[in-house]
């Protein structure tokens, strides 16, 4: 699957927590690669500890996930990543703010349809 970010094409790929190493050696769940143009995400059914969790729950973690690595992306593509005030890390890149898009956002767009802004 592709996304468009800003223009850009990103390629969408869901892995198995065993296929990807930086997994386990960042413990992440997700990733955005704005060089390489790629946003990977782990299959949360496959992630330890996992392995009892519900369908749907799987399901709303892999969602937020995606929309996470995909607001990364939006920054970066913004030239909002590393560049951003750059005092003990860019306040682009704080998981706080992209955490916040990711669970906010599909809210903020349905305020923005049902007021008639899009």
């Amino acid at each position: 699957m592709t996304v468009n970010v800003l223009g850009t094409e990103y390629t969408v790929t869901v892995k198995k927590y065993k296929d990807d190493k930086i997994f386990e050696k960042r413990s992440i769940c997700g990733y955005h690669d704005g060089h390489m143009k790629e946003i990977v995400i782990c299959d949360p059914a496959t992630f330890p500890g996992w392995e009892d969790e519900q369908a749907e729950y799987i399901t709303a973690s892999r969602k937020e996930t995606l929309r996470h690595e995909i607001v990364h992306a939006f920054f970066y593509e913004s030239g909002l990543d590393d560049s951003a005030a750059n005092y003990d890390g860019a306040w682009s890149r704080f998981e706080e703010m992209i955490d916040w898009w990711a669970i906010q956002g599909p809210k903020v767009f349905k305020a923005w349809q049902a007021a008639g802004a899009l």
